[in-house]
């Protein structure tokens, strides 16, 4: 990043110098981005769960298990494909019109195409098109998300009191965890409540056409909250780019590798986690309903250990947290896959909930604060959407069937998985220490306003 490139502080005042609790006055800014990506969220996790249960056999029935297996993982990767094409529209858009107006209509198109998901024909009943109309259901699911994730975060973080950024983005952040609650919990009970035959059937699209409810709910939330200050006193001032993509990937190339970096391990061991478990344990262990659980258990502790390590990155820096994470990561895939193959699953909740919760959400949690850190405000919607959707593809997307992949290649053991893991973890350790964190700094000046030098991408 060029290093004339200034990025102003979010909010002005620390919460400290006020005395006030950072959160005061900012409860509907807060639930906005809690809510309305939680509903995203629930949506878009919606088809990975769907995607190792059920597509494979009733959507892609190619006469092959594993055949059947990568077609609907890929059309999973399909989504996160999607999601740069939908960063950089939003991302166009949210720098030049506002945030506010790019959330609500990826809320509103997410919550279409899931409720169509859940009302789309078989195979049995219309061959091949039921997988083509998935396909394009999928894609659209896959621009809502490119859009949401940015804005959402941005609207938090730009709304914070300095020295609380890391807080205010966990927000955003735990709205993953709650929409993975949500999701698993809708197929859980579904599945509890009927029998095979009937979930099978017709159960499946029940939790889809549910999401039609929870957009109204997200739309009354998200109406009634503005721009930030910040972006507001930006766009008056006429300093807009015409093409802030453009000056991302011409100016700050740096800064987008860097952030695209950050998300490489992260995202991946949250899919291996949230999808291939579910399919390593039913075909390797005959169990379907364990890894569900143990996820769901998960999801709910997330709801608090995403916001302490946010919280905790605005104490001690985004750095110092994230490398830790990055470090756990890499660590548990080893032991991860070994307990999956031999350990006794009912201690499968404790297992996952240290990948998820210390290892995974030290690395999630302070991401939403980190990455508008990086950029300067008249190009920050377009590079925390490019950097963070291109990570999510290269890192999460394709897991799933690149995992699935190696398995095979590995002589159906999972070592291949473990070492491409920790390739990951390498990279995302190396962009971890390329970031500018500007968090220490004002942890240890606090409770004076952080200059604008002091907040600017070196």
């Amino acid at each position: 990043m060029s290093r004339t490139a200034t990025a102003t502080p979010p909010g002005p005042v620390p919460a400290a110098a006020t005395g006030a609790k950072p959160w005061r006055g900012k409860e509907r800014v807060l639930a906005s981005a809690f809510v309305g990506t939680t509903i995203e969220w629930y949506d878009f996790y919606l088809y990975g769960t769907a995607a190792a249960l059920i597509f494979n056999v009733q959507f892609f029935p190619t006469g092959s298990e594993l055949g059947s297996l990568l077609a609907s993982f890929a059309t999973l990767a399909v989504g996160f494909f999607a999601r740069p094409l939908g960063g950089i529209v939003a991302g166009h858009l949210g720098d030049r019109i506002g945030r506010k107006a790019l959330l609500v209509a990826s809320l509103v198109t997410m919550g279409v195409a899931s409720t169509l998901i859940g009302l789309m024909p078989t195979f049995e009943s219309i061959g091949w098109w039921a997988a083509v109309g998935l396909v394009v259901l999928r894609i659209l699911q896959g621009l809502s998300a490119g859009a949401e994730w940015g804005g959402s975060a941005l609207l938090s973080v730009e709304h914070a009191p300095a020295g609380s950024r890391g807080l205010f983005g966990s927000f955003t952040q735990i709205g993953s965890a709650a929409g993975m609650l949500l999701a698993t919990s809708a197929f859980f009970t579904v599945q509890a409540v009927l029998t095979d035959e009937q979930f099978a059937q017709f159960g499946w699209r029940i939790p889809f056409v549910a999401s039609a409810l929870l957009i109204v709910l997200g739309l009354w939330i998200r109406l009634g909250v503005s721009d930030a200050p910040e972006f507001l006193a930006h766009k008056e001032s006429g300093n807009v780019p015409k093409r802030p993509l453009w000056e991302v990937v011409t100016r700050h190339p740096r800064v987008l590798l860097v952030t695209i970096g950050l998300r490489l391990a992260q995202n991946s061991v949250y899919y291996l986690i949230t999808v291939y478990m579910l399919t390593y344990l039913a075909s390797q262990r005959g169990d379907s309903t364990s890894g569900i659980t143990a996820v769901m258990i998960a999801s709910a502790i997330g709801l608090v250990t995403g916001p302490f390590w946010g919280w905790m990155s605005d104490r001690v820096g985004r750095k110092a947290v994230t490398l830790g994470g990055i470090i756990g990561i890499g660590v548990f895939g080893w032991l991860f896959f070994a307990f999956l193959d031999a350990g006794p699953l009912i201690l499968l909740p404790i297992v996952v909930v240290l990948g998820m919760n210390l290892a995974h959400d030290a690395v999630y949690g302070p991401q939403a604060a980190w990455f508008a850190e990086q950029f300067p405000i008249e190009v920050r919607y377009s590079g925390v959407n490019m950097g963070y959707q291109l990570g999510t593809v290269i890192g999460g997307g394709i897991m799933p069937m690149i995992a699935a992949l190696l398995f095979v290649a590995g002589g159906n053991t999972p070592w291949l998985i473990c070492g491409y893991l920790t390739l990951l973890c390498v990279l995302s350790g190396l962009a971890a220490l390329a970031a500018h964190d500007p968090a220490r700094a004002e942890a240890r000046t606090t409770p004076r306003t952080p200059s604008v030098k002091e907040n600017a991408p070196r």
